[in-house]
Order: C-alpha cells, then structure tokens, then sequence
C-alpha cells in the first residue's frame, strides 16, 4: 500500500481542522503530487456502430475517484460506477484490494449510449485526460498493482478497437514513453463500497481530489468541449 493509500483509508471526510493542518504542512504539495497533463490525441481510426442500445465499458487508471469524476462529464454516459475488476468477488473490497495481491484493479464501469458517445471517443478521453497511459502500476502518488492502467474489454469489438488505437497512439509517439495500458478480459465488476462513488463531486475542495482529480475535469472541459457536461452524472442520482 502507497503512501497516499494511507491517507485513503475508510473515512468519509476529513474534517476541515485535519486538512488546514495538512495543507499548511505543505503535506500534499510534497506527497499527493498533481494530476498528469493532458495529451491532445486523434480519434481512433476504427469505431463501434452508434446504436440505440445502452453499451458497457470499464476502464482502470489509478485511483477510481478522478476517473470516475472525468467519466461523469461526458455527454452521453449515463452511468459511471467506481470498482474492482480482475479477481475474484470475495477480494473484491477496498482494504484487501489496497494490499495489491488481490488481483483487482481500480476501475470504472461507464454506462453510455453509443448514439450520443461511442466507445472510440471514450477511449480518446481514457488515454487523453483520465490518466496517464505510459505509466503501468502507478498513477501519480499512488503505487500497486491496483492502480494499473488496464482496458477490461467485453468481447471482441472492443478489445479491437481498443488494441487498434493502442498501436496507433504508439505509432504515432504523443506520448512520453509507449503506452503500457493492458487489455485484460473483462471477468467481472464489483461496485466499491458507497463512500467511494461520487468522491469528486462530493469533496471538491478535498486536498487528493484538488492536486490529482479535479485538474483532469478542466482538461476534459478544455480539449472536448463538444463532449464535456457541466452537470455530473451521479450513481446516487442513479439509485434514487
């Protein structure tokens, strides 16, 4: 477990005593880092059909809060859920998960429509804003296994499209290093516990979310206006 995973422990908020401490300590300039700069990237060449029908993709890129933050202000998504993929339903729990011997990744299942957005331009955000793809067990402060950058794919189509435009971006050298991003099939996915969902929203002034999350919505806002909502989906909206 991290240092930042620490910090990350079950707990709802911190109280704001506890974070004007930290912050005059300069704790999180020092140790929380910043979120990685955004990559402007070209669509990928191959694409779904857009149908009517409601589609599935989850993605793991680090910590889950600021993916699932950049996921929810995508016009067209109707639903993005933090979690666990890649181990098995028993593991599938934040403090075993955070040991990195669990198998599981940190990840966000996206529930879109594909008539409003396709899985190409959701992967275009995944690798452009919601992390860093050149980075393999680690996003920013946080380190394991559990924060790897892993596309679980759902069948063929996707892990085509997926594979295609992993070798296209790799080609085509945008980023600082190859892309490290795995493609893993997609077995199962276990929503994480409730004071996990909707983290960003809830929190936006919580020192983790300023330094590496909040920085990722901005560049979204900025890079894809044309998909970017200011309003979030929320999985409590979802549930009520």
């Amino acid at each position: 477990m991290s240092k930042s995973d620490s910090i990350r422990q079950r707990f709802a908020v911190p109280t704001v005593a506890a974070l004007v401490a930290l912050a005059a300590l300069g704790f999180f300039q020092l140790h929380a880092g910043a979120a990685e700069e955004a990559v402007v990237i070209p669509p990928p060449s191959i694409d779904e059909k857009p149908s009517a029908a409601l589609e599935k993709a989850v993605f793991a890129g680090g910590c889950f809060w600021g993916v699932q933050g950049v996921f929810q202000h995508v016009k067209g998504v109707q639903n993005a859920v933090s979690g666990y993929s890649g181990g098995d339903k028993d593991t599938a729990h934040y403090n075993m998960v955070g040991t990195g011997q669990t198998g599981h990744a940190e990840a966000v299942e996206v529930t879109y429509d594909p008539s409003k957005v396709t899985y190409g331009q959701l992967l275009q955000v995944y690798f452009s804003v919601a992390h860093n793809p050149t980075q393999l067990n680690y996003q920013g402060p946080d380190r394991g296994t559990q924060y790897r950058s892993a596309i679980f794919v759902a069948g063929g189509e996707q892990e085509k499209i997926a594979g295609t435009y992993i070798a296209e971006l790799d080609k085509a050298k945008l980023f600082s290093g190859p892309i490290v991003t795995t493609l893993e099939p997609l077995e199962a996915f276990y929503p994480a516990e409730d004071y996990h969902q909707d983290f960003l929203f809830l929190n936006p002034d919580y020192p983790y979310i300023v330094y590496n999350d909040l920085p990722k919505v901005a560049n979204l806002k900025q890079l894809f206006p044309a998909l970017y909502s200011v309003k979030p989906v929320l999985v409590s909206a979802a549930k009520g």
